[in-house]
């Protein structure tokens, strides 16, 4: 994405987001969407709940 650099350490770990305020301004939902394909790529090894399961723990919470 244009005016986006993801910088990385040593061991060639994403570890910086740089991104061109003027840029996201002109495309914000690309810029979201470009966040939401990081967050997914970082979470893809976490332990996966059944949305039944999920549902349950938040009504439980009362979050829904």
């Amino acid at each position: 994405m244009k005016g986006v650099t993801i910088l990385k350490d040593e061991k060639n770990n994403k570890k910086i987001l740089q991104a061109d305020v003027s840029e996201i301004a002109k495309n914000p939902s690309k810029f979201e969407d470009l966040i939401d394909v990081i967050i997914a790529e970082e979470r893809k090894d976490e332990k996966k709940i059944l949305w039944e399961t999920a549902k349950k723990q938040l009504k439980k919470t009362g979050k829904i």
